[in-house]
């Protein structure tokens, strides 16, 4: 392939190989003379230490990949798994559906995959990881179509909830039971103090890439869930997980679940999109404005403001890659309710569902699949390959199918050979002064969604931002050169958009990430018109119709000088 980007022939490295000159626990002497110098090459973009996650920048295109079986997409040389990792049953305090319940639904409405997140609660932790696994294994059994993760929602010391899920095998249910005992929030002193408290939480991420080293599980990834939703997630605290174990710690929700919370009453809820109805606390960021505590066209602050919060993060160079999902607990329009004679604190669980006799329009949350999605480029139909997909950032997501498919990468001007070119949540290495292009081919909606009508992509943004190195303050939530560089409307009944935008020629470290809308709700972004002239509006609490604002958003790319 040549021209500075040969690394997209190295075949895929195993989860748990971080490769030499990315693994930090290897000192220099002990390097190979090419592996020296990749390693200086990566301190000098500021990418090693501050790092990018090491799959991201060992793994490109699988030169070979094996023809892939079961569903998803096929497009761009991926095979696009939809999934949901945010999902809630009978086994959580809050929750109500049978896990079969859930992963059935969610195969109807589409996923591929999904995973399967109790509360860690003293109930949980005793007994609740153990109890869910056969309801799990049976599911698998049951739906070979859908590759069902067991994880579990845990409480991050000091902070939000996250994602935990590792890879199936013999000690998922011990490392996930060691792993909540150990660090969840609920199970650390009431007297330690915050500092002790992040301690713990950067401890557990640890503990995870520990187990995948000593190969208990295959993998482990952990995604911080609703981040901005009560403020108490700090910058620093994103950082820490994050550099803590970058193979382990790779996102957060770009947007929450509960979207059905913001249908308007009577025929909804009437309130927040994500539950985000909340102020700031005594245990919240001081620095988060009062805009940071809502969604913006149903996502989160820290996603939806252009040169905001995930901005500053990308522009260290950091790989961290937004995801959706359903975070579906008890949901919108169903006919049952919790199963009667249920004791949760005894049991660790509910007993089965029953027929309520209603329809509950109360509830937020939508079954998996039917709202929100994360689409997953992988190389074949496997766990692996859908964690593989993940900790790669080759991820893109979307509410209500507002697209088809989406393919986008960079690649060097002129190259029109369909496998070239760096995709989502890559890294393309070119010699200073080389001239570089993104090339964008979507395919746009024809069939309906869940809801019943075929949604509208109006517009596309590229937004734009430099490569400017480690911040000083580990708590900075901006990126002053993140905008949007160039928007294209989509005509009224065309099939697909394809684009190709000119990057001119590299003099800087730059990334690029994509954004798309049906053009129902804008307004100018948090750091301005010149930013942001057209991004999502701020959703009003009581009449936010998740269904009348869609939008998607892809991960980036990063483009740097070798």
């Amino acid at each position: 392939m040549g021209h500075g980007h040969h690394h997209h022939d190295e075949p895929l490295a195993a989860a748990a190989d971080v490769p030499p000159a990315l693994d930090l626990s290897v000192p220099d002497s002990e390097l190979s003379p090419s592996d020296v110098s990749r390693r200086g090459f990566l301190r000098g973009a500021g990418l090693l230490g501050a790092g990018a996650a090491a799959s991201v920048l060992a793994t490109g295109t699988p030169a070979h990949a094996h023809p892939p079986t079961g569903g998803g997409r096929v497009k761009g040389g991926f095979r696009w798994l939809a999934g949901d990792h945010h999902i809630h049953t009978q086994y959580s305090s809050d929750g109500q559906y049978r896990v079969i319940d859930q992963a059935k639904y969610g195969a109807a409405y589409g996923l591929d995959w999904l995973v399967i997140t109790d509360h860690g609660s003293n109930a949980h932790a005793k007994i609740g990881v153990e109890k869910v696994n056969p309801d799990i294994l049976a599911t698998r059994k049951e739906l070979p179509e859908l590759l069902t993760f067991q994880g579990l929602e845990w409480n991050i010391p000091a902070a939000e909830h996250a994602t935990v899920f590792v890879h199936p095998g013999r000690h998922e249910v011990d490392v996930l039971k060691r792993f909540e005992q150990a660090y969840d929030g609920s199970q650390l002193p009431a007297t330690n103090t915050e500092a002790q408290n992040e301690a713990m939480a950067i401890a557990g991420i640890k503990f995870l890439g520990e187990q995948v080293r000593r190969r208990k599980v295959e993998g482990a990834l952990f995604l911080a869930n609703h981040p901005a939703r009560r403020g108490i997630d700090s910058p620093h605290e994103i950082r820490n997980w994050r550099d803590a174990d970058p193979t382990v710690a790779v996102g957060f929700e770009g947007a929450p679940g509960h979207q059905a919370a913001g249908i308007p009453a009577p025929n909804g809820r009437g309130g927040a999109r994500g539950f985000y109805d909340n102020n700031p606390s005594a245990a919240s960021f001081p620095g988060y404005p009062a805009e940071s505590y809502r969604t913006w066209g149903g996502f989160d602050w820290m996603t939806s403001t252009v040169g905001g919060l995930w901005d500053s993060l990308l522009a260290e160079g950091k790989a961290w890659w937004i995801t959706v999902n359903s975070d579906s607990h008890v949901n919108y329009l169903d006919l049952s309710q919790r199963g009667p004679g249920s004791n949760f604190e005894a049991d660790g669980k509910y007993n089965d569902p029953v027929y309520a006799g209603k329809a509950n329009t109360t509830a937020g949350d939508f079954w998996p699949g039917f709202y929100g999605r994360t689409n997953v480029g992988a190389s074949s139909f496997s766990y692996r390959a859908v964690m593989d997909g993940l900790r790669a950032g080759r991820v893109w997501v979307d509410h209500g199918r507002l697209i088809k498919g989406l393919d986008a990468r960079v690649r060097l001007q002129g190259d029109r050979r369909a496998s070239s070119g760096t995709p989502l949540g890559g890294v393309l290495r070119v010699r200073r002064g080389t001239a570089t292009e993104l090339t964008v081919d979507i395919d746009l909606q024809d069939v309906p969604n869940w809801a019943g009508f075929v949604p509208q992509l109006k517009r596309v943004d590229v937004i734009l931002g430099t490569v400017t190195g480690p911040v000083a303050d580990r708590d900075t939530f901006t990126a002053p050169t993140a905008r949007v560089a160039k928007s294209y409307e989509v005509s009224a009944g065309a099939k697909r958009l394809s684009v190709t935008l000119p990057l001119g020629r590299l003099d800087q470290p730059f990334y690029l990430r994509l954004r798309g809308t049906d053009g129902n709700r804008t307004q100018p972004g948090l750091r301005g018109a010149a930013v942001d002239p057209h991004g999502p509006a701020l959703d009003v609490i009581g009449s936010a119709d998740p269904w009348g604002d869609l939008w998607f958003y892809t991960n980036p790319i990063w483009v740097l000088p070798r």
